[in-house]
C-alpha cells in the first residue's frame, strides 16, 4: 500500500501496449481475475483499486470526491508507471472513470470499454443516501445485500463480497459522492477515441438502455449485451467479457488475419478455421497475434524476404508439409521459381544436402501443381 498511488496489480509484458482496467464501487482488483490474466498475453495489463478498497489507502479521496478526481489518482498511476498512453476497461464507477479520461484527456486513451456503467447513475439522490449511511452504519448490511446488486440469482463471488464488507466507510462514501456528481450525457458526443460498450442484460444497477444512451451517442461506438450478466459482467460471464474486449482492443490480431489471408491464401486460412475446436483456440490466437500480426507486419523486411527467411528454416527443421505451404505462400507474394531454386539451393550447403534434396521435391511437387 502507498499513500500517493492506487495499490495496483501488473500483469503481462512491460514492453507490450498498456491496458489499465478499473474496478466497480465495493469491489478490488479481483473482479478482474478471470479476465486480466488472458489480456495479459497481448498486453501489459495494470489493474488498480479505488481508495480505501483493496490495497489503496483510504485518504487517496475525501468526502464531495468526484470522478474527475478518480482519474487524476489513476492519471498518476500510469505516469509513476511511465506508461503516456493506454487503453482502458473500467466497471461502473470505474467505467465512470474512463469516459472522464475520454472527454477530458483523449490524449492519454488508445481505446476504451465502458463495463456495466453509465453516463449517469440516476441522479444523486440514492447516491446522497448510500453515503449518509455509510458514515453512519459501516458496510456490514449494505455488503449483505451484494448479492443481489451485483450477479443473477444464485450466483456469488464470496471474496468480491469480503471485499466489499472490508472497504474502508469513509472511502466508499466519498465514491459515492462522485457517482452522485456524474453526468456526462450532454458530452458523449466528443468522444473520439474507438469506444466499446459492455452491457450485462440482467443488470438492475446501469441496465442496458444506460450503455446503449452511451453507444448512440459517442461517435461510431460498438455495443455488445452478454445474456445471463446481471452488474458485475467480469466476475459473472468472464469468457464472454474476454472475447468482447479483445475483439476491441486487439488491433494486432485483427490486422494479423488479414495478413495471413494475404500471404496463405483464403482457402487455406479457412480451412484452418474450420478445424479450429476449444483445444486449439489458443494457439490459432497465438499465430494471428505474433506471428502475422507482428513478425509479418513489420516493415523492417519485405515480404519477399520474410518468405525466403522462412522457406529456409522450414528446410533446416525439416517442416516439409509447412514448406509445400509457403513454396505457395512465396510464389503468391512474386517470388520466381527461380529464385525459389535458388534459396533452397543455399540450404543444400548451410543445412545439408539430405535436407536440400527433400526440399526440392516438395517444391517440385508445389510448382508443378500450379502448371497443371
Amino acid at each position: 500500500m502507498t499513500d500517493r498511488l492506487l495499490n495496483h496489480c501488473e500483469e503481462g509484458s512491460a514492453s507490450a501496449p498498456p491496458l489499465l482496467l478499473g474496478p466497480s464501487l465495493g469491489t478490488s482488483y479481483a473482479l478482474w481475475d478471470g479476465v486480466a490474466p488472458e489480456l495479459s498475453a497481448a498486453h501489459r495489463v495494470v489493474r488498480w483499486d479505488l481508495p480505501g478498497h483493496g490495497g489503496s489507502a483510504a485518504g487517496l479521496i475525501g468526502p464531495g470526491a468526484t470522478v474527475g478526481d478518480l482519474a487524476g489518482l489513476v492519471l498518476a498511476l500510469a505516469d509513476a508507471l511511465g506508461i503516456e498512453r493506454f487503453a482502458y476497461a473500467g466497471v461502473s464507477l470505474g467505467g465512470a472513470v474512463g469516459l472522464h479520461l475520454a472527454v477530458h484527456r483523449p490524449d492519454r486513451l488508445s481505446s476504451l470499454a465502458v463495463i456495466c456503467s453509465s453516463a449517469h447513475f440516476n441522479g444523486a439522490k440514492p447516491w446522497e443516501e448510500r453515503a449518509a449511511r455509510v458514515r453512519s452504519e459501516g458496510l456490514a448490511g449494505l455488503a449483505e445485500g451484494a448479492d443481489a446488486r451485483w450477479f443473477t440469482s444464485g450466483f456469488t463471488v464470496p471474496g468480491l463480497v469480503r471485499d466489499h464488507r472490508e472497504a474502508d466507510p469513509e472511502a466508499y462514501a466519498a465514491c459515492c459522492d462522485a457517482l452522485a456528481a456524474f453526468d456526462l450525457r450532454d458530452r458523449l458526443a466528443e468522444v473520439s477515441v474507438p469506444t466499446l460498450l459492455v452491457a450485462g442484460r440482467e443488470d438492475p444497477a446501469t441496465p442496458p438502455e444506460h450503455l446503449r444512451e452511451i453507444a448512440d451517442a459517442v461517435p461510431d461506438a460498438a455495443l455488445v449485451e452478454i445474456p445471463g450478466a446481471s452488474h458485475l459482467a467480469p466476475a459473472q460471464r468472464p469468457e464472454a467479457v474476454l472475447a468482447a474486449l479483445r475483439a476491441h482492443f486487439d488491433g494486432t490480431a485483427r490486422r494479423g488475419m488479414e495478413v495471413r489471408r494475404e500471404v496463405l491464401g483464403d482457402a487455406h486460412v479457412d480451412r484452418a478455421q474450420a478445424r479450429q475446436t476449444p483445444f486449439t483456440a489458443r494457439f490459432q490466437d497465438f499465430i494471428s497475434r505474433y506471428a502475422w500480426g507482428e513478425i509479418w507486419t513489420d516493415p523492417t523486411l519485405t515480404r519477399r524476404e520474410r518468405s525466403m527467411i522462412t522457406l529456409t528454416a522450414l528446410v533446416a527443421h525439416g517442416h516439409y508439409d509447412e514448406l509445400a505451404l509457403h513454396v505457395r505462400a512465396a510464389r503468391r507474394g512474386g517470388l520466381t521459381p527461380e529464385e525459389i531454386g535458388a534459396v533452397l539451393l543455399q540450404t543444400a550447403v548451410y543445412c545439408g544436402v539430405p535436407a536440400a534434396n527433400s526440399a526440392f521435391a516438395t517444391a517440385q511437387r508445389v510448382l508443378a501443381e500450379e502448371d497443371e
